[in-house]
C-alpha cells in the first residue's frame, strides 16, 4: 500500500546499507588512493522551489515602505523601501497624519515603543496600572480599563502618556474587538450590547465613538478609511449624518481586503467555471465592479495610509507585491513594489540525465517531479519547470536507502515506482509531458528500478527471483513487459541487458530486440559480480563490500581496478563516484586513461538530509560529465566531472516508415544517442532532391524530430520512397560528429 510522507521520511533516516557477501579475486589493473587536493568548484546550483506563488504575510506597512515575510516563514522579514518617498518636515505624536509611518513594539508589558521610520523619531508610551493593551493605530495606543471603558493613550512631549477615555460608547457595551484600517485618525471597535453586535469608529483625536453599523455577525470583517466604514458587508459613509442606516451589499465569498479611496477592495475569492484569481473594486458610490490586479490572489492587506498590499503575478517565477493607492477621484492606482521568490521545497530525490537535473519532492497539490536545464558546463540554464503530473506518493521499502527510486533514462524521461490501490507496482515513466505518465503493471510489490536507458526500464521485484524489463515505446500510452527471466544482477544500456556470464568474472550483453547474445566479456574476476553497470564501451562489476571491482572498458579490451566499499557506486562516462559514509566524501575515480585515479570531488553535509545514495543524497548523469549532490534539504549543487566524454553513438533507434503524414500525426522518429547533441535532419528523394530540412536539439541525449510530411516551400510531400540523413554534433564539442541515414515509405 502507498505509504505516507512521515513514514518515508522516517525510513530514509533509519535507513541502512544493504551489502552483499563478496568472493576475494585478484584483478589486473592499478588502483590509487583518493589523491590530495582541493575540491573542485561547482558550477552552480539550484533551488528547489515551491509551484504555488509565494502567501505574503505584512508585518508592517507604512509612507516608506513595509515588512513582510512568506506565512510559512517565522523570521526578521524582508524590509521594502518605496522610492522616491520624502519624509516629512515633522514627525511626532502631535501630528496624528504623520503616524502613518509609525513602527511601534509592545512589551507585552506596561510600555509601547515607537518609532517614525522615515525621520528617526521616537516615543515611549506607558500603559497605566488597570489598564489592558489592545491595539495600536499610527501615534495612538488603545487600552481598556477594568471597568470595560476604552482609552486612547500617546505619548507627550515631557516624555509623559496622556490618557484620553473613549466617550460615547452606549452605557453597558461591552467591546470585544479593536481594529486598525486605514486610517491613522479613527479605530474601529466592536461591541456587544444586550446580545447584539455592533460596530463603530472612535476618533483617536477627541476619543470619542460612534456606532456606525447594528446587528452585525459575532466576529463581522471590517474595513474603513478616512470615508468609508464597511462591516459585514454593509457600507456607511463616515461623515453620514446621524441615523443614517448603511447599504447591504450583496455577500460574496471574496474577502473583503481594504477599502481604498471609494472602492472596497475583494480577493481570494472561489474560483468556479474557468474564472482567474483577481483583486476587485465595488465602487461604494455606483455599486460598479472592476478588475485592480489581474492574477490577484494570496496576501492581501490594508495599509494605514489608505491603502492595501496585494500579490499578484502570472506564476511561482513572477509573483509580486503591489501596492494599491487612491487617486483624486476615489478610484485606486496600482504600482509594483516587490518580486516575493517562490518558496523553498524539500528535495526528496535527485536524477540526472542528458544535461537535465530532475528533482522530485512534495508540491501544493501532491508529488511531482521538476527539472532544470544544465548547459554543458553544468551550470543551470533556465527556470525550473514541472515536468511530471501530479503523481502519488512513490514506493518506499522498510530501510530503504534510496527513496524514491528515480531513474533519469536519458531521453528527457524519468522513471520512478508508484503503488496502484491492488497493492501492484507500477513502473511510471514520466517527464516528456506533465499531462501523462505511461505505466506498466509488474504484478510484483517490494520490488526496485535497478537501472533504464531510454525506451527500457530494468524493475527488480519483491518476489524472489523476479527480474522483468519493462519497454515503453515511441508513443505508448502503457508499459508491457519486454522480458521476464529470473534475477541476476543486470544493467541496461540502450537495447543491450548485462548480466553475469555462465563462467565466473564473465559479463553477457543479450539483445533486447533481436533476442541473441551479442558478446561475451571476461573480467579476470574469480567470482560472479554482485553489481553490474554499464555506460558506453565500459562495464562495472563489483564482487561486494569486501570484495574487488573493476571497470571493463570493452573498446580497449582491458580490466581497471577501482576501490571497493560499502556504500553504493555509480558509473557515468569514463568515471565512477563513491560516497565515504565516514567522511562524507564523494570520491570520483577516472578511469578514462586506462589507470584509476580517485579524488574528492565533493563533501556532503555531515548531517544526512537524506538516505538516498545515489538518488536521494547524489546523482550522476550517465549521458554527460555531471555530478549533482544535496547541499540542504532545498538547494542541489552540480560538480563537472571533466573527464573527457565518450564520442557520440547511437544506443537505440525507433524509426519507421508512416503510411501517411500529416501536421496532426507527423513522422516522429526517436534516435537515442549517448549525450546531448544538435541535430540537423534532411529529407530527400532518391536522386538526392532535398525536400525538407529540420533542426533542433536533442531531448536529453535523444533526438526527437517531427516531420509533418510538407516540402521546404509548404507544398504536401508526395508518396514514395524518401531517404534520411541524420546529423548530430555533439553539444559539449567533444568528439566527432555523428552521422546517420535511413530511409522511409510514405502511402
Amino acid at each position: 500500500m502507498t505509504r505516507s510522507r512521515d513514514e518515508v521520511i522516517r525510513s530514509r533516516r533509519l535507513a541502512t546499507a544493504v551489502v552483499a557477501a563478496a568472493a576475494a579475486l585478484t584483478c589486473a589493473g592499478a588502483t590509487s588512493p583518493a589523491q590530495a587536493g582541493p575540491v573542485p568548484s561547482p558550477a552552480g546550483f539550484v533551488t528547489f522551489r515551491t509551484e504555488e506563488p509565494t502567501v505574503v504575510y505584512y508585518m508592517w506597512a507604512g509612507d516608506s515602505g513595509f515588512q513582510w515575510e512568506p506565512q510559512t516563514a517565522a523570521g526578521p522579514g524582508t524590509w521594502v523601501d518605496y522610492p522616491g518617498f520624502v519624509p516629512p518636515a515633522h514627525a511626532g505624536p502631535d501630528d496624528l497624519a504623520t503616524g502613518t509611518d509609525v513602527v511601534s513594539t509592545w512589551d507585552e508589558g506596561a510600555q509601547v515603543t515607537q518609532r517614525h521610520r522615515s525621520t528617526g523619531v521616537t516615543a515611549t508610551v506607558t500603559v497605566p496600572a488597570g489598564q489592558t493593551y489592545r491595539t495600536t493605530s499610527g501615534w495612538s495606543v488603545l487600552t481598556q480599563d477594568a471597568s470595560g471603558t476604552p482609552h486612547v493613550l500617546r505619548a507627550a512631549a515631557d516624555g509623559s502618556t496622556t490618557d484620553l477615555p473613549v466617550t460615547g460608547l452606549p452605557a453597558g457595551a461591552v467591546p470585544t474587538g479593536y481594529i486598525p484600517g486605514g486610517s491613522v485618525r479613527r479605530a474601529a471597535i466592536v461591541y456587544t450590547l444586550d446580545g447584539t453586535t455592533s460596530v463603530g469608529l472612535v476618533d483617536l483625536g477627541d476619543g470619542t465613538f460612534r456606532t456606525y453599523v447594528t446587528g452585525v455577525a459575532a466576529d463581522p470583517t471590517v474595513r474603513f478609511n478616512d470615508r468609508w466604514l464597511v462591516a459585514d458587508w454593509r457600507y456607511i459613509r463616515v461623515d453620514a449624518a446621524p441615523g443614517t442606516q448603511p447599504t447591504q451589499m450583496p455577500r460574496g465569498g471574496a474577502e473583503m481586503v481594504a477599502v481604498v479611496g471609494d472602492q472596497l477592495l475583494t480577493g481570494n475569492q472561489p474560483l468556479q467555471g474557468g474564472t482567474k484569481p483577481a483583486l476587485t473594486a465595488r465602487s461604494l458610490i455606483t455599486g460598479g465592479t472592476g478588475t485592480v490586479l489581474a492574477d490577484s490572489s494570496g496576501g492581501m492587506a490594508p495599509t494605514p495610509d489608505g491603502g492595501a498590499l496585494a500579490t499578484a503575478g502570472t506564476s511561482n517565477v513572477d509573483w509580486n507585491i503591489y501596492r494599491v493607492t487612491p487617486t483624486a477621484d476615489g478610484g485606486t492606482a496600482t504600482r509594483k513594489v516587490a518580486p516575493a521568490p517562490p518558496g523553498r521545497e524539500r528535495v526528496e530525490g535527485l536524477a540526472m540525465a542528458g544535461g537535465e537535473l530532475f528533482l522530485d519532492g512534495r508540491q501544493s497539490r501532491g508529488h511531482r517531479i521538476s527539472g532544470f536545464a544544465l548547459d554543458a558546463s553544468g551550470s543551470p540554464v533556465g527556470p525550473q519547470a514541472p515536468r511530471s503530473p501530479v503523481l502519488g506518493d512513490v514506493s518506499c521499502l522498510p530501510g530503504d536507502t534510496a527513496c524514491p527510486q528515480l531513474e533519469a533514462l536519458g531521453d528527457g524521461s524519468v522513471a520512478v515506482l508508484s503503488t496502484d490501490a491492488l497493492g501492484h507496482e507500477n513502473v511510471l515513466r514520466t517527464g516528456l509531458d506533465t499531462g501523462s505518465s505511461p505505466s506498466a503493471d509488474t504484478g510484483d510489490s517490494g520490488g526496485r528500478i535497478a537501472g533504464g536507458t531510454g525506451r527500457y526500464v530494468l524493475y527488480n521485484g519483491g518476489t524472489p527471483g523476479v527480474q522483468q524489463i519493462e519497454d515503453f515505446p515511441r508513443g505508448a500510452t502503457s508499459g508491457k513487459t519486454a522480458l521476464s527471466r529470473n534475477r541476476t544482477t543486470a544493467a541496461l544500456w540502450g537495447q543491450v541487458l548485462w548480466t553475469p556470464g555462465s563462467a565466473k568474472g564473465s559479463i553477457t550483453g543479450h539483445d533486447l530486440k533481436t533476442g541473441r547474445t551479442t558478446t561475451t566479456v571476461v573480467t579476470g574476476a574469480r567470482c560472479v559480480p554482485t553489481d553490474i553497470q554499464a555506460v558506453n564501451s565500459r562495464l562495472y562489476w563489483s564482487c561486494g563490500p569486501s570484495g574487488p571491482a573493476g571497470v571493463y572498458d570493452r573498446a580497449a579490451k582491458r580490466n581497471i581496478s577501482v576501490p571497493a566499499g560499502r556504500s553504493p557506486a555509480r558509473l557515468g562516462d569514463g568515471f565512477l563516484v563513491r560516497e565515504n559514509r565516514t567522511t562524507h566524501q564523494l570520491l570520483l575515480t577516472d578511469v578514462h586513461t586506462g589507470t584509476a585515479k580517485t579524488h574528492v570531488v565533493a563533501v556532503l553535509p555531515s548531517t544526512d538530509l537524506n538516505t538516498g545514495a545515489s538518488n536521494g543524497r547524489w546523482a550522476v548523469d550517465r549521458f554527460g560529465g555531471q555530478i549533482a549532490y544535496l547541499g540542504s534539504y532545498e538547494k542541489v549543487w552540480i560538480v563537472p566531472s571533466r573527464v573527457p566524454t565518450s564520442p557520440l553513438a547511437q544506443m537505440d533507434a525507433q524509426v519507421y516508415s508512416p503510411s501517411v503524414v500529416t501536421g496532426s500525426a507527423p513522422w516522429s522518429p526517436v534516435w537515442q544517442l549517448n549525450k546531448p547533441s544538435r541535430w540537423t535532419l534532411t529529407l530527400a528523394t532518391p536522386s538526392g532532391t532535398v525536400r525538407r530540412t529540420l533542426t533542433g536539439a536533442s531531448t536529453g541525449a535523444a533526438v526527437r524530430p517531427a516531420w509533418d510530411g510538407r516540402t521546404g516551400n509548404g507544398g504536401v510531400a508526395a508518396a514514395g520512397r524518401y531517404t534520411w540523413k541524420l546529423t548530430a554534433r555533439p553539444r559539449d564539442g567533444q568528439g566527432r560528429t555523428l552521422t546517420l541515414s535511413g530511409g522511409i515509405t510514405l502511402g
